[in-house]
C-alpha cells in the first residue's frame, strides 16, 4: 500500500473535524502528489506532540525557520510507509529521543496552516517519551524545551494549544 493510500484510510477512519477532514480527502483525490513537498497547492504533513513519561509536560521545538514553538513534525518522505510512521520519524528526528511510542487510536487532530512553502494539511499524533529520555536539538531547531501543560499557551500559538488539549483528552 502506498503512503497516499494509507493517508486516505487514516483520514476516512478519523472521527471529528468533518469539514476539515473532507478538505484533506478532496485534496488527495485531486492531487495524486498531495503527500509530497513538491505539491505547490499544499501537501499532507505529519507531526507528533511529545509527552514526557510523567504525562505532565510536552517537548516543543523552537523551529529554525518559523521562529515559533511547535510540536515536532514536517514533510512526508518516500521511505515513510504510513502517516503514523512519518509522525514517529519526525518526532524522533526533531526531538533526538529514541523509543517514542504513539498514543493508540490514530491521529489526535488535524490542522491546516499556511507555511512559506505551501499549505500544510497536518495530521497530528501524540507520542510518549520513554523513561530516562534525553532530548537533542536537531538542525531544524534553535532550541528544545519541556513545558508544563499550563505554560504552553504562554509560548505557542493556538494550533499547538488545541493539539495539547486534544492530546490530554486522549491520555
Amino acid at each position: 500500500m502506498s503512503l497516499h493510500d494509507d493517508a486516505v484510510l487514516v483520514l476516512k477512519a478519523y472521527e471529528g473535524q468533518d469539514e476539515l477532514r473532507r478538505v484533506y480527502l478532496d485534496h488527495l483525490v485531486t492531487h495524486p502528489d498531495g503527500m509530497w513537498k513538491a505539491c505547490a497547492d499544499g501537501h499532507i504533513t505529519a507531526s507528533a506532540m511529545v509527552i514526557d513519561p510523567s504525562r505532565e509536560r510536552v517537548l516543543l521545538t523552537l523551529h529554525r525557520k518559523l521562529r515559533m514553538w511547535l510540536q515536532m513534525g514536517g514533510h512526508c518522505e518516500p521511505a515513510d510507509e504510513t502517516l503514523a510512521r512519518a509522525a514517529l520519524r519526525e518526532g524522533t528526528e526533531e526531538s533526538g529521543i529514541a523509543g517514542l511510542t504513539l498514543l493508540p487510536g490514530g491521529p489526535v487532530r488535524l490542522d491546516r496552516h499556511h507555511t512559506p512553502c505551501a499549505w500544510h494539511l497536518d495530521v497530528q499524533y501524540a507520542a510518549l517519551a520513554p523513561d530516562g529520555a534525553v532530548e537533542a536539538i536537531s538542525d531544524e531547531s534553535l532550541d528544545l524545551r519541556w513545558f508544563p501543560y499550563s505554560e504552553v499557551a504562554d509560548v505557542a500559538d493556538e494550533s499547538v494549544v488545541r493539539l495539547l488539549e486534544a492530546t490530554r483528552a486522549r491520555l
